[in-house]
């Protein structure tokens, strides 16, 4: 192999003038991290909401949950923020349309809200089976106390539901971390689009992508503790890390 290895490079100074090549990783690194939480923030909210109403009694309310996960499960995120970053604003009336395509940093808020809303679709899965792994026991305790609907999920249901999926949001939320990468082909430079423009710039494309892949798993192993953390904190007897 006549490939030449030069780990020097991420110290070199990189031809757009900010730093060097470690900084340019390291500023698509902080650029990931901002959609990965701005996503996962939508896609936890939007994602609570749809599994509460799959397993509301209403029969309008489980269809629409149905539907709107269905909708984002089946259609691969690489269309949908197409879909949202191209189609979208020519469907709008022309202010709006307008709007959107000068709107200051467009591909972050779109890649942010396209992740967001496709992720949103797995936690609501996720959280529609958690309460759906619950004893009907209680849900019926807390109607028998006088509690109205909302306050059943809000005291009863939600918070040994979310106990019980916290290892799958784990899983979800690193992978809203991975999704986050294609967002280059809407132009943001995040971790991946920074690793790809030092390769261009360098040629060095093991050395890039390597140092992208630490980055990658750095940030994982974080969210891997961190959550691990938080899963023995709230943990309850006899319910998954409950002892």
């Amino acid at each position: 192999m006549n490939y030449h290895w030069n780990w020097h490079i991420f110290f070199e100074p990189n031809p757009t003038g900010a730093g060097n090549y470690l900084d340019m990783l390291l500023s698509g690194l902080w650029v990931t991290i901002k959609i990965s939480l701005f996503a996962w923030i939508i896609a936890l909210v939007t994602g609570s909401i749809v599994g509460v109403l799959r397993t509301l009694p209403s029969k309008a309310a489980q269809w629409f949950g149905f539907l709107y996960v269905e909708f984002f499960r089946n259609m691969p995120l690489l269309v949908q923020l197409f879909l949202w970053f191209f189609v979208l604003p020519e469907l709008l009336p022309p202010a709006a349309g307008l709007w959107l395509k000068q709107m200051p940093n467009a591909p972050f808020y779109t890649a942010a809200v396209g992740v967001g809303l496709f992720m949103s679709a797995r936690v609501a899965v996720q959280l529609a089976a958690g309460i759906g792994s619950l004893p009907r026991g209680q849900k019926m305790a807390g109607t028998a106390l006088g509690l109205t609907t909302t306050q059943v999920y809000r005291y009863v249901l939600l918070p040994m539901a979310f106990r019980i999926i916290l290892p799958p949001l784990t899983s979800e939320f690193l992978n809203t971390i991975k999704n986050s990468a294609v967002a280059i082909t809407i132009g943001l430079i995040e971790l991946t689009g920074a690793a790809r423009s030092m390769q261009e710039f360098s040629f060095q494309v093991f050395e890039a992508f390597s140092g992208a892949t630490v980055m990658y798993l750095a940030i994982n192993v974080v969210v891997v503790i961190g959550m691990r953390l938080l899963e023995r904190s709230v943990a309850i007897p006899g319910y998954i890390t409950g002892k």
